[in-house]
């Protein structure tokens, strides 16, 4: 049977309509599905905040990133790490489609330290240099990398500089501004705080 009326407006239906019809007119179909599309971007929005800590989703520190792992703006143009105004609160960076996900950007005055494991997982299991430093590290909120093959550990304290810890064929980086991390991809598990680590750089340096 017809609806009598268009799902989207409540307008009466033209009397040619087909038989499965659900709108009036190509513009209420596209509007409904536009309409869809923010109900749908709006879901995993939240669901991508309940596996982030709200440390990170309650601060204005947030951009999209492109294919390059450049940062973006929410309407899609070029974002600076050391531009504040080009940055944007977590839900207008969560809800948008410009390029292909969300970052966040360390800055100095909040206290944030992630330490990178490069190539720290092999076929999905942390290599044993890397799980010997997450087992002597204090438990903290911890992200796979873009490329699956390594971790970011978030942390509270301080870094003057960022710095590239080598030892053998290892590589750690420890940073805290002037940085935008790509942020979505919680290893499970992992807790939703961040772990104090005043001395990150020399910690890690001990470590490995």
């Amino acid at each position: 049977m017809t609806a009598t009326a268009c799902e989207r407006c409540g307008g009466p239906m033209p009397l040619m309509a087909r038989a499965d019809a659900r709108y009036c007119s190509p513009a209420c179909r596209q509007g409904a599905y536009r309409e869809r599309r923010v109900v749908e971007q709006e879901r995993i929005a939240s669901e991508r905040a309940a596996r982030i800590p709200a440390e990170l989703t309650s601060r204005a520190r947030w951009v999209r990133y492109s294919g390059r792992k450049v940062p973006l703006r929410v309407d899609g143009r070029f974002a600076a790490v050391n531009d504040p105004s080009s940055w944007s609160d977590y839900e207008a960076a969560a809800s948008t489609s410009a390029g292909e996900g969300i970052g966040f950007v360390l800055t100095a005055h909040d206290r944030f330290v992630v330490v990178d494991l490069d190539h720290a997982v092999e076929m999905g299991r942390v290599l044993p240099w890397a799980q010997r430093l997450l087992d002597t590290l204090p438990p903290t909120y911890m992200e796979r990398g873009r490329s699956g093959t390594g971790l970011h550990l978030w942390f509270r304290g301080e870094v003057p500089a960022g710095r590239r810890i080598r030892k053998g064929g290892l590589a750690v980086e420890v940073y805290s501004d002037r940085r935008f991390i790509i942020v979505g991809d919680r290893v499970p598990g992992t807790p939703l705080e961040l772990a104090e680590l005043p001395d990150a750089a020399g910690v890690i340096a001990s470590l490995i």
